[in-house]
């Protein structure tokens, strides 16, 4: 593995023929990886506007479609940047920080939506704090640490699972618990995905890694 592809998040769909099709016509049109990497924040503002704003089941539905929207933009710049040649001097700025606002957005909505904004707050905070984490031990020369339990691929997915599962809960059973559990889940598992990382990173250290 190169140093390139070790600072670069595992995606098992880049490797499907089908995404490379999508990310190859991208990198024809003329569209910067850059663009891509902030059309991600619009996907998640709209996702969190509906989750907030429109009622059920499709206020939680389409935050579903837009998260899965916000993770395809996170997988086609980086594909278009680096397969499609079109990298740029500040592409890693623009890998970083739409993912770090669009993460929050989502989060902070989740947590209003579960009846707990304070803890949106905290899953938000934690979630970018995992960030962090890995990019310090880039910054003292490590390849940078992608592992879990909740990185932002597991974050994601468990917020979509409970914008699907939510609308069903509340015609069945009158309640609101698949936000709420999606949200403590994603605070408690991104605060332990610090420690695993934290640690990691001084076993390294200490080994002369």
């Amino acid at each position: 593995m190169n140093d390139k592809d070790a600072n670069r998040r595992p995606i098992a769909a880049r490797s499907l023929a089908s995404m490379q099709r999508i990310a190859a016509a991208l990198a024809r049109s003329g569209i910067t990886p850059n663009a891509i990497s902030v059309a991600s924040i619009a996907f998640a503002a709209a996702g969190a506007a509906a989750l907030l704003w429109l009622a059920a089941p499709w206020g939680a539905w389409l935050c579903a479609v837009g998260i899965q929207l916000r993770l395809l933009c996170n997988l086609f710049d980086g594909m278009v940047a680096i397969e499609g040649g079109r990298q740029t001097p500040a592409g890693a700025l623009y890998n970083e920080v739409p993912d770090r606002v669009a993460d929050s957005v989502l989060l902070v909505a989740l947590g209003i939506a579960a009846g707990q904004p304070w803890l949106g707050w905290l899953a938000a905070l934690l979630a970018a704090l995992t960030a962090y984490v890995r990019t310090l031990g880039g910054a003292l020369g490590q390849a940078q640490d992608f592992r879990g339990p909740m990185a932002k691929q597991q974050r994601m997915a468990l917020m979509t699972l409970a914008c699907v599962l939510a609308p069903l809960e509340a015609w069945l059973w009158h309640s609101r618990h698949a936000l709420l559990a999606a949200a403590a889940l994603i605070a408690a598992g991104s605060a332990l995905t610090c420690i695993t990382r934290l640690r990691a990173i001084r076993v390294r250290l200490e080994a002369g890694a």
